[in-house]
């Protein structure tokens, strides 16, 4: 279970966000001697045997919690997930193709903007007119005739929003799950290239996860600086050049952690009844209007709003008061945002659930 206690600091930040108390305990050990080695893990050299083992069992157990099969490669990147805007297209989007994107948002938009740099790129669904506050279904989508590979982001951290299937794609498909990665099962036989920036939900900022069908990895373009492709990462074991070695090991414990929590399948089921508890506050009150859709709302990243912008702050001051932190929405859409990631404790939701019933009856 998460090792958060009751009565600490409620940490609702969407990222940089929380992690589990056991990994924070072990990373602080780690820094000053890391595995009997006198040396901290930020000390050590990534081409010796300590740090080799870091991201061997880092790859292996990134491998079994998500069940991915050896047709994937596993990188462990720098750049964070901004910078695959524009490498995904760089590496996978050829002259004289087309690239489709699903726009859902404010990642989207971004990944649109770098890839239209790179070539050709076409929206086969727009969002914009009904403000981000759903996904569509396979039917509204308008694919381009032969797209090269299908881009979308699983859960919209800004609008509170998920993709609750992988959508249809005649090429390959490429996922941003920067907010929501391994908080579910991931259907591998739909998906390409996934890819996560650490810092929402797998460990500190500075790494980024990417997964890989080893066949692009053969297809990727080869006329492009070293550190920019793909298959070069992938040959040197992400040791191109120096990786955030300390950032990679706390992914691995984190990884460690999800499986000792009962992997992906058991991590799904507490995210639903997490966010259940909170989304059930909303619901029932006549008080608090959610931003996201029934049909696609995210477990991940819960977006809803007072009857007014002042009744938000005041929202804001009292749970601040109360030790629930990180509240206020993105400055895009306002209101009030509850980010509760794999590491955020049950008890917290709760709480919330209890603050937002007493807040509505006290300035309904």
């Amino acid at each position: 279970m998460p090792d958060t206690t009751a009565d600490s600091i409620l940490n609702f930040s969407a990222g940089p966000a929380i992690l589990p108390r056991s990994v924070l305990e072990q990373a602080r050990a780690d820094i000053l001697d890391l595995d009997h080695t006198g040396i901290g893990v930020m000390e050590h050299s990534h081409r010796g045997a300590a740090f080799t083992k870091v991201i061997d069992e880092a790859r292996a157990d990134c491998r079994k919690l998500g069940g991915i099969p050896d047709d994937f490669e596993i990188l462990f990147l720098q750049g964070g997930a901004s910078t695959m805007f524009a490498l995904i297209p760089m590496n996978m989007l050829p002259q004289g193709r087309t690239a489709d994107y699903i726009h859902t948002g404010a990642w989207t938009k971004k990944a649109v903007e770098d890839a239209r740099i790179i070539g050709d790129v076409h929206l086969s669904w727009d969002g914009t007119e009904c403000g981000f506050n759903r996904v569509p279904g396979d039917d509204e989508l308008r694919p381009s005739e032969d797209p090269c590979y299908t881009y979308y982001c699983s859960n919209n951290t800004i609008y509170g929003t998920m993709t609750p299937h992988p959508p249809r794609s005649s090429g390959g498909l490429v996922c941003d799950m920067s907010s929501e990665m391994f908080s579910r099962p991931i259907d591998w036989s739909r998906h390409d290239l996934v890819y996560a920036g650490a810092q929402k939900n797998l460990g500190p900022a500075g790494v980024t996860l990417v997964i890989i069908r080893k066949s692009l990895l053969e297809q990727a373009r080869r006329d492009l600086p070293a550190m920019f492709r793909f298959e070069l990462q992938a040959e040197k074991g992400s040791c191109l050049n120096t990786p955030p070695t300390f950032g990679i090991h706390v992914m691995g414990l984190v990884f460690k952690w999800i499986l000792e929590q009962g992997g992906l399948e058991s991590m799904q089921a507490r995210n639903l009844e997490k966010a259940g508890v909170i989304y059930e506050a909303i619901d029932e009150s006549d008080f608090y209007s959610g931003h996201s859709d029934d049909s696609c709302r995210s477990t991940m990243n819960i977006t809803f709003t007072c009857p007014d912008p002042e009744l938000d702050a005041a929202f804001l001051k009292t749970a601040q008061e109360h030790g629930m932190m990180n509240l206020k929405g993105h400055r895009s859409i306002g209101g009030l945002r509850a980010s509760t990631y794999n590491a955020f404790p049950a008890e917290g939701c709760r709480r919330l659930a209890d603050l937002m019933r007493s807040f509505a009856s006290a300035n309904g």
